[in-house]
């Protein structure tokens, strides 16, 4: 006697329901392309908290007779009549104060880190050139780079010039130099050995990154320092303004979904609201 196993019939998905309104699957489905996530699943139940968030702001809105003239963004986009009225009742329901100077001012104070002008080094370079699996081309581009280095710990005078005949690097017509340069412009090994150099010195060893071998020339640095207060006030304001304004907008949906009828969706986590 023989027998068949039958796959499993793939899991149905829970119908999402704000206050008996059905909300329908293939709009959660478009909805998951803005809910970057780990899985599908968890793009699914956020693109569902989301959407039911809105479901749940536009009944509110008709309950209490909110209307408002659609409003146009900056590049022309319009608003919806229910979008128009999510924002008119958020603009009278959720309200929050500015942030006091104060609040800023600490802000700014523990945070100095944030509030400073990037460090700029000046740097020259003579790339010697190797593809990273060519074994052979990068042993060959190594000597020749390390042979650099020695003539100029005795003539480093000699960089631009030799920047021009060796250097496969376009700033070689510049005599090797790159101009200025802050964090993140360049290979992590290229910022590395830039920063253990002080003004005017010349790498004694070659520095390896993917391109090939190096002769790193820090020519000058210019030291990051504070921005003023003053220069970034506005910048922490809106920050902080925005900060209050997220918790509140989180509370006033706990609270409409606290006494809303919810089915196949919940709130543990934060949905985007907008």
């Amino acid at each position: 006697m023989s027998c068949s196993v039958l796959p499993a019939a793939p899991a149905r998905r829970a119908v999402v329901s704000v206050n008996g309104k059905a909300i329908p699957h293939a709009a959660i489905a478009r909805e998951t392309q803005n809910h970057p996530a780990d899985t599908p699943v968890e793009a699914w139940q956020a693109a569902a908290r989301a959407l039911a968030v809105r479901e749940l702001l536009q009944q509110e809105a008709k309950r209490l007779g909110v209307v408002a003239a659609p409003q146009a963004d900056s590049e022309g986009r319009v608003e919806t009549q229910e979008e128009a009225a999510m924002r008119a009742l958020l603009s009278l329901e959720v309200r929050t104060p500015e942030p006091r100077d104060e609040e800023c001012r600490r802000y700014y104070d523990n945070n100095r880190a944030r509030f400073r002008s990037p460090t700029i080094n000046e740097a020259a370079h003579i790339l010697v050139a190797a593809a990273p699996g060519d074994e052979a081309a990068r042993a060959t581009a190594k000597a020749r780079a390390g042979s650099i280095c020695e003539r100029l710990a005795t003539k480093p005078e000699d960089f631009a010039d030799l920047a021009r005949e060796f250097s496969s690097c376009p700033s070689a017509t510049q005599g090797g130099n790159l101009g200025q340069l802050s964090g993140g412009e360049t290979v992590a090994e290229f910022e590395a050995a830039l920063a253990r150099l002080a003004p005017g010195e010349i790498t004694r060893a070659p520095v390896e990154t993917r391109f090939g071998y190096h002769v790193v020339k820090l020519v000058r640095r210019i030291e990051g320092r504070d921005l003023p207060y003053h220069l970034v006030r506005e910048r922490i304001c809106a920050y902080l303004g925005e900060a209050v304004r997220r918790r509140a907008l989180a509370q006033y949906v706990a609270v409409l979904a606290g006494r809303a009828d919810l089915r196949g969706v919940d709130f543990e986590r934060p949905a985007n609201l907008m």
